[in-house]
């Protein structure tokens, strides 16, 4: 008589095999894994036989600020997204030593080695700059006439390779894949033709999902010129030759200790003038505040919690998204123990306006906003860095002014209240405090959160729309190769 696992039981947690199918690995996860590619419905053929040459991993490079497109690029982990793409807005890092070895050629992917995204993965495509690629990543060539590089990276894009990096990697504090690992992989293989469908179909979804993602952003740079022309704010046109660019400006003018130009420029001087020339109530934003703080620490990152300290999530401006929402990314996220009478002071609350004081680089400005939501604070204990300023208000929605600092920022106003110290951008507090806010009644504050939120909502929905279509794509293209 034959033992069979009781058909209540859950057959992904406990399960038989036969020693006869038991191959390399001896362990659950493994041999759970092969039993659902089993019956894939085109040979497996190992990574290994379908290379032209040996893997090779990265340059082990410090990575430097990119200013421009002539540099040579480095490629990080942190620059590849969950669906393989490297953003082409984003300048990234460069390098002061640029090997040949490492120099990215056409259809050459690399594969995350190590760190909470191993397996991640990426397939080049030529740009017009140099490109080569870090440490952590490994490159793989594959034979063109076996499998379409194309092919092999959608592979990777799809639940039956994510679930065999989970495992086959090595259980650590950083796990890890080596070279030797990955071309023990093993790939379903119909034939180039089968493979060239396979990749147009799913690349059709790709260029679906990206019309999507156009459209969003479309939507949200859209907001911009909403709140500006509801509040009857025209920025003026600044032509920006070089004899526009060179001015004087009177002594007896000057405000403050600034006597750098940037602060008296004609562009931000018109700025100013367009912002004071709206009919609606303004004041400075220093009378709006009823608390403000930044952030500080009496903080320890290690040590046994005690009764004086509380464990809490630390809020980093590396946390502010590129649409000013918070996002948490919990294979980054940072805890710290912070004594109670501190947490008391850096505590945040729903509405409260985080603002970025300090940081980013020559080129990036700082001044970024955010407003804490009741979804945020849903994750515990939650404190701010001491790169940030927070501020509670009073006499108005703090939606609304969260929108319009937003605003300020886009079209330079904020840019122009920042010095800069060994390269470092920070932000002069007084002035940004003392900046103009252009304040309409009440009732007009709630119409234009209402319409900005509904702008929002379409673009968030086109967003999820078009995530929808490439994952769905993904699960056709798995039942493709390896069935239902």
């Amino acid at each position: 008589m034959i033992y069979q696992v009781s058909k209540k039981i859950d057959r992904n947690r406990i399960f038989i095999i036969n020693r006869s199918e038991i191959e390399g690995r001896l362990d659950p996860k493994m041999t759970l894994y092969k039993k659902k590619v089993q019956h894939a419905l085109y040979p497996m053929v190992k990574l290994k036989s379908l290379l032209l040459s040996k893997p090779q991993y990265g340059a082990n490079e410090v990575g430097l600020i990119r200013n421009n497109n002539s540099q040579p690029r480095y490629i990080r982990i942190t620059d590849i997204d969950e669906n393989g793409l490297i953003s082409k807005n984003d300048l990234g890092a460069t390098v002061t030593n640029v090997e040949d070895k490492y120099v990215l050629n056409e259809n050459d992917i690399v594969l995350a080695r190590s760190g909470a995204t191993v397996g991640k993965s990426y397939i080049h495509k030529q740009l017009p700059y140099t490109c080569l690629y870090a440490g952590y990543l490994i490159r793989f060539i594959v034979d063109a006439k076996k499998i379409l590089p194309d092919y092999f990276f959608i592979y990777t894009q799809l639940n039956p390779y994510k679930e065999w990096v989970n495992a086959i990697q090595r259980p650590s504090a950083q796990p890890n894949i080596n070279a030797e690992e990955y071309q023990s992989l093993e790939i379903p293989l119909p034939n180039l033709h089968k493979q060239k469908e396979i990749v147009e179909y799913l690349n059709a979804a790709y260029a679906q999902k990206l019309e999507k993602e156009t459209e969003s952003q479309i939507l949200l740079k859209s907001i911009n010129d909403y709140l500006l022309n509801e509040l009857g704010i025209v920025i003026p046109n600044v032509d920006t030759a070089l004899e526009n660019r060179i001015f004087h400006f009177s002594y007896k003018n000057i405000t403050g200790k600034r006597i750098d130009p940037k602060k008296y420029s004609p562009q931000v001087r018109s700025l100013y003038a367009s912002i004071e020339a709206s009919t609606y109530h303004k004041t400075e934003l220093s009378t709006l505040i009823s608390e403000y703080c930044s952030g500080d620490w009496g903080i320890e990152d290690d040590g046994n919690l005690h009764e004086d300290y509380i464990k809490c999530l630390t809020l980093r401006s590396t946390e502010i998204d590129n649409q000013y929402n918070i996002e948490i990314n919990p294979d980054k996220v940072k805890y710290r123990l912070i004594k109670y009478d501190v947490y008391d002071k850096m505590s945040i609350a729903v509405n409260d306006i985080i603002i970025e004081k300090s940081g980013g680089s020559k080129d990036q400005p700082v001044g970024r906003v955010a407003i804490i939501d009741y979804d945020l604070l849903q994750r515990g204990n939650i404190a701010f860095s001491n790169f940030l300023l927070k501020i509670k208000v009073k006499d108005i929605n703090p939606c609304y002014l969260y929108y319009y600092l937003k605003t300020m920022y886009n079209i330079g106003v904020t840019e122009s209240m920042q010095s800069q110290t060994n390269g470092i951008r920070n932000l002069i507090t007084d002035e940004f405090l003392s900046q103009t806010i252009v304040v309409p009644s009440l009732q007009k504050q709630q119409e234009i959160v209402d319409n900005i939120t509904n702008i929002k909502n379409k673009a968030k929905a086109l967003q999820q729309e078009g995530k929808d279509i490439l994952e769905s794509a993904k699960r056709n293209v798995e039942r493709m190769i390896i069935g239902e």
